[in-house]
């Protein structure tokens, strides 16, 4: 067998490294004074990179993060405390089906592991958004749907109403009642007049009214314009109604025709 080292007949050590660096020669002195050195340089950034590294960088503490959505902030403060984490509310949002306080979102997200120290990041509920209802009342039912859905809410159910003051199609009411607040999304009843009650109405004061303002008040009564004479009056401006063929008040049966007189100049 090979034996890396042999000893000499004096009983020192021998070999290759007694070859190179004989005991007492300058070599060897020279090795070792330069050797220690970077011998202790090494075990130092042993040392640093093992031991001391690990201490200023907290290898080996970190965890994975936990999930702390839909968890209240008081609850999730409890939490992080206790496991040596900070928090900052970055972001407020709106969320229909959320409590106001619930936190929605979190950053880093639930699993990234983390060190004590660390500072996570939350979108917290504002709740469901409150919106008020508009006044719809004397609109048609198409305008009203469009009021609605500009203030984010939605058409309910439609009940009928029967009047003799307000023309067919018109929103009588809503309910909720207008200028309420209700959550955004929430659903608006309406109450629209369906025709006349009844098969009568009775006779407006025309006297006085331009012709085509006193054309649209017998409309919306259910009655019709008749004949149409003119008679000259400088006391009136042109097309002001001087006389009506039925007195103010009378009751008349929808769709009867009422004469006018005029005036021109």
């Amino acid at each position: 067998m090979c034996a890396a080292f042999h000893f000499s007949a004096g009983g020192r050590p021998g070999g290759l490294l007694g070859q190179w660096l004989p005991p007492g020669s300058m070599r060897r002195k020279l090795a070792l004074k330069l050797g220690m050195p970077l011998l202790l340089l090494f075990l130092a950034a042993l040392l640093v990179d093992q031991v001391v590294m690990p201490i200023i960088t907290r290898q080996g503490t970190e965890f994975p993060l936990p999930d702390f959505t839909d968890q209240r902030l008081v609850e999730a403060e409890i939490k992080l405390e206790d496991m040596n984490l900070a928090y900052t509310v970055s972001a407020e949002e709106y969320a229909p089906t959320k409590e106001r306080g619930l936190i929605l979102k979190q950053f880093p997200v639930a699993g990234t592991k983390v060190k004590e120290g660390r500072i996570v990041k939350f979108v917290i509920s504002k709740g469901t958004r409150m919106v008020k209802i508009p006044m719809v009342a004397g609109k048609s039912v198409r305008q009203a749907m469009l009021d609605l859905e500009t203030e984010g809410l939605v058409l309910g159910e439609v009940s009928w109403a029967v009047s003799d003051t307000i023309p067919e199609k018109i929103v009588v009411f809503s309910y909720p009642a207008a200028g309420v607040e209700v959550p955004m999304g929430s659903a608006v009843n309406l109450m629209v007049n369906r025709g006349r009650a009844t098969d009568y109405t009775f006779m407006p004061k025309l006297i006085g009214m331009p012709l085509d303002d006193a054309r649209e008040l017998l409309e919306e009564k259910g009655l019709k314009i008749g004949l149409i004479s003119y008679k000259t009056n400088d006391n009136y401006l042109p097309e002001t109604v001087l006389e009506q063929s039925e007195p103010e008040g009378t009751e008349l049966t929808l769709g009867t025709e009422i004469d006018l007189v005029v005036s021109e100049t």
